[in-house]
């Protein structure tokens, strides 16, 4: 028997949100959307309201939620607005599932609330276990809360281990495309453009992620991630550059066998897994045909091209505060770099002095999660700007 999921999605207007609203088009019969929060894209919110007819609705821009009201008068629905609302959407009583697909740490304690009002969540928000995952395990155990990943890598980490030993797993494989600037001589790495980052070669995603994903920052969460996701050591997860984008992740285990998810770069494909669960859903996503994507080739990733992938791991080894600072520090250079403040390779500059400015401690509470992030966003922001006047 097919049972109705109410969902509840965080970050609606976002690339995920969008894919994630695209699956649920296609299953009228599988999905209901209750409840929908978004930053401040009100336009795009009100096309929503009108098509999925959600009870509550809510924008992180109280000025946007407001113009949503005058807007949407003769809906039946709630419009709220700020931290409160985007609360409200993620503990909405009647979800069943909520999706967590809101971009950085402006994600993470709306996503907790759902965690502990005993939701089971998809979870796309990587910065939540980046910055609390040691928190977030803790609280999900405590209300019995399911979390599901949604990132691709993740997803086929899920999928390979269905019915196996965590005990028995050797070591994971993270794959990465290597974004836009895999081949690029290093010496002209500096002088990149936003527009030149912004092309990936196989991935359609937002800004700050794209961004990430062409200075491997983005593996380097996932490599936070899959700790607290599969209670995995740093060393035994392990990243590899797979320009093809075909295999997903791999999962090894202690006899040599390998086990890998493969599919085409299409995000439908994890959203429609991670949405259905532990079903799955015909037509998620475009088939794989083998005999047309050519070879599919792999290797280390150069570590002086990518330094941020090392800063990543380095502050999962730290453990504590220290991946909240290491988050918080690149959301404010990949800001700046977007906004031709910096250059490219400035951005893990930035990163590793505040990690060096940062004195680590262990996570006490949410309350010192923001602690963290605030000092380190302001510490970014003044490194940003010596930069800019040097």
């Amino acid at each position: 028997m097919i049972f109705m999921k109410n969902l509840a999605i965080l970050g609606s207007t976002g690339s995920i949100g969008i894919s994630t609203l695209d699956v649920v088009s296609r299953h009228p019969d599988r999905f209901r959307v209750v409840a929908l929060a978004a930053g401040k894209n009100s336009r795009l919110l009100e096309a929503q309201i009108r098509r999925f007819r959600p009870q509550t609705v809510a924008l992180a821009d109280e000025n946007a939620a407001r113009e949503l009201r005058a807007r949407c008068r003769e809906f039946p629905l709630e419009i709220l607005g700020g931290m409160e609302g985007l609360i409200r959407v993620a503990s909405h009583p009647d979800a069943t599932l909520v999706v967590s697909a809101i971009v950085g740490a402006a994600g993470l304690v709306p996503t907790l609330s759902a965690i502990r009002a005993g939701k089971a969540v998809a979870l796309a928000n990587k910065e939540t276990l980046v910055m609390a995952g040691e928190l977030v395990v803790r609280e999900a155990a405590s209300h019995g809360a399911t979390l599901i990943p949604v990132d691709s890598e993740h997803s086929a980490v899920f999928q390979a281990l269905a019915g196996q030993r965590r005990d028995r797993v050797a070591r994971v494989v993270l794959t990465a495309s290597g974004g836009p600037f895999a081949d690029l001589p290093l010496a002209r790495l500096q002088a990149v453009t936003p527009q030149e980052a912004l092309k990936h070669p196989n991935w359609k995603m937002g800004p700050k992620i794209t961004v990430d994903s062409a200075t491997l920052m983005n593996k380097g969460l996932e490599v936070m991630e899959a700790h607290w996701f599969f209670d995995l050591p740093a060393e035994q997860i392990h990243v590899l550059l797979h320009p093809q984008s075909i295999v997903h992740s791999l999962v090894e285990f202690v006899d040599g066998s390998v086990l890998a998810q493969m599919g085409v770069p299409d995000m439908r494909g994890p959203i429609a897994y991670a949405l259905a669960y532990p079903d799955r859903l015909e037509g998620a996503s475009p088939r794989l045909d083998l005999r047309t994507v050519g070879p599919l080739t792999f290797q280390e990733p150069d570590r002086e091209r990518f330094p941020c992938l090392d800063l990543a791991y380095e502050a999962l080894r730290m453990g504590g505060s220290m991946p909240a600072a290491l988050n918080a520090a690149n959301e404010v250079a990949v800001e700046a770099f977007l906004h031709e403040r910096i250059g490219f390779m400035d951005i893990p500059r930035v990163v590793e002095a505040i990690m060096t400015r940062h004195r680590c401690t262990p996570i006490a509470s949410l309350d010192h999660v923001l602690s963290v992030d605030r000092w380190a966003r302001a510490e970014a922001q003044e490194q940003i700007k010596a930069r800019v006047s040097a």
